[in-house]
């Protein structure tokens, strides 16, 4: 509808010259009368009314059809970047994404919605004024006028070239300023403590006045461009009124004609200027349509295997001669790790920074894949399971807490959607936040910062467990979710999960013994291998690495308490 209209357009606007041009030799021969001069007016007035029209419903159809492709591609990409893996995001910037959400997909609406206009326009509009302007004098003359307009559209495919490498790589730029200031930001207590904040915003200077270089750099060819096409026209509409003028003077066309050939030479203005803006518009938009399909074409490498298991998942988990190197990482992260981890049983694991902990429960949550049949789950190869069931299976609290700038309520119902507030309390309760919940003027309600950052460690780490906890999973895993918290509301909490969780499978991961002690099995890892396994109690007898950890603890903890 909308490219229809801008050629009715077109055709009303060619009406103009005509009607124009017929007053001209009216009045010139004097055969026109007062009322044939009203009936014109009004034929112009009604011409103008239809042009108001129809280039309303263009810029509607046209401009709002490319405001949905943007919207759609928006989404697209979203569920795209939520389908991806951690590994995509280990290498990618927050920055560059930010950027193929806004600057990238800016310019491919430009290209879909006025670019496809300016195309179509400067089409259409020469190829019937130019026809036009033969019909009322000759192809000699028309040739003359129009002739140096071509060189508009040679110079403009040779800078379009030239502008779709300067804009990518001041797309690039944008996204990494767009990086830099994203990290000051999430970074700032940082550089505050530090003292950081004079180096930073050199930094950021130089960041900022590379930016500026490159944006230059486009602006300069697109500036370029429209004093040529204006250049080019002008001769264009001298030639006209020197040869033209000169004819009419001769008698070859009439007063009328040429009325009307100087105003069609004016309407080739602006389809010369829409050249100039076209060639302009698609070179930054077929560049951000480049960037925006390698990225869509980006491939998870974590989905779904064919043959997937319907049944429920109940919690037995084994690891058999399992071996894990990072992608892109040449140091083993996990080494011929063998464990079981029975149905119901609540399973500690320790051990010293990157001894692999962590590891394991990506293994477990598909964050990464396993070597093939190196990790079961209720004795079927991981893959097996449908990815969605199994992370809906496990409730997982990382180390680092991670909230939502929304209300406590909403972040602790995040997985679960829906939710009474008594079970709301009930879980906060489990965690021993309740109270301190209550505490705040707003309570549940309570909008917290970005990431929490409002919050005390402590708190963001028990409502981050009470979302968890929420959920009832089948398997819970606490990734050193409470070494913020006392060692007082530590013991409250493992009480409560005691015995909120009997019979369901607990995976606890910690620095400090205390959080492990009481679990039915302890495993002890160590540069990526699985060293000693057992009971509190049997662990302390081996007298191996758990039992020094034990009494180095106990060391440190009799020092603390003397000082």
């Amino acid at each position: 509808m909308g490219l229809t209209a801008v050629i009715i357009v077109d055709l009303l606007q060619l009406k103009i010259p005509e009607l124009t041009g017929s007053i001209a030799d009216g009045l010139e021969l004097g055969t026109i009368t007062s009322n044939d001069l009203l009936q014109i007016i009004l034929y112009l007035l009604v011409v103008g009314f239809g042009i108001v029209f129809f280039r309303f419903i263009w810029r509607i159809n046209i401009f709002g059809t490319s405001r949905r492709i943007e919207y759609g591609l928006r989404n697209d990409y979203f569920e795209h970047l939520e389908s991806l893996s951690p590994s995509f995001y280990n290498k990618q910037k927050t920055g560059d994404l930010m950027a193929y959400a806004t600057n990238d997909l800016n310019a491919i609406r430009m290209l879909v919605g006025p670019g496809v206009l300016m195309a179509l326009d400067t089409i259409v509009l020469t190829t019937i004024v130019i026809s036009k302007m033969i019909q009322i004098t000759n192809t000699r003359l028309t040739l003359l006028a129009v002739i140096p307009m071509p060189v508009i559209a040679i110079a403009s495919l040779f800078l379009g070239k030239v502008i779709r490498a300067r804009y990518k790589k001041k797309q690039e730029a944008f996204a990494y300023m767009s990086d830099i200031v994203q990290e000051n930001i999430s970074g700032i207590r940082v550089v505050k403590t530090f003292v950081q904040e004079g180096f930073e915003m050199i930094r950021f200077k130089e960041v900022n006045n590379d930016n500026y270089a490159k944006n230059i750099s486009v602006v300069k060819i697109h500036a370029l461009i429209f004093p040529l096409a204006m250049l080019i026209t002008g001769v264009s509409i001298t030639i006209a009124l020197f040869v033209g003028g000169r004819m009419t003077m001769l008698g070859q066309i009439s007063l009328g004609d040429f009325v009307a050939f100087t105003q069609y030479i004016m309407m080739l203005i602006w389809p010369m200027i829409a050249l100039g803006w076209f060639i302009n518009i698609y070179s930054q938009g077929m560049a951000s349509v480049t960037r925006f399909k390698e990225m869509l074409n980006v491939k998870t490498d974590i989905v779904d295997k064919e043959n997937l298991c319907n049944g429920e998942i109940k919690g037995e988990i084994n690891f058999e001669n399992l071996n894990f190197t990072y992608p892109d990482a040449n140091i083993k992260a996990l080494d011929n790790i063998n464990l079981k981890i029975e149905e119901g049983k609540h399973i500690g694991i320790i051990g010293r920074t990157g001894s692999g902990k962590t590891t394991l429960v990506n293994l477990l949550l598909r964050m990464f894949d396993a070597p093939r049949g190196s990790l079961m789950m209720d004795n079927k190869i991981i893959e097996e399971w449908p990815i969605k069931k199994l992370r809906k299976s496990i409730g997982y609290v990382p180390q680092d807490s991670f909230l939502f700038s929304d209300s406590i309520k909403n972040n602790i119902t995040f997985g679960i959607g829906e939710c009474s507030i008594s079970d709301i309390e009930e879980a906060a309760k489990n965690v021993d936040v309740h109270d301190s919940i209550i505490e705040f003027e707003k309570g549940y309600e309570t909008i917290v910062g970005e990431r929490g950052v409002t919050l005390s460690g402590g708190q963001k780490q028990r409502i981050s467990i009470a979302r968890a906890l929420i959920l009832d999973p089948t398997i819970l895993i606490l990734d050193d979710a409470v070494s913020a918290v006392d060692t007082k509301t530590e013991e409250k909490i493992l009480g409560h999960l005691k015995n909120v969780r009997k019979g369901k499978t607990t995976i606890t991961i910690a620095h400090r013994i205390s959080t492990v002690q009481d679990s039915d099995c302890i495993f002890v890892l160590d540069e990526g291998k699985l060293i000693e396994s057992g009971t509190h109690e049997e662990l302390l007898v081996g007298k191996g690495i758990y039992y020094g950890m034990v009494m180095k603890q106990q060391l440190e903890k009799s020092i603390a308490d003397t000082e």
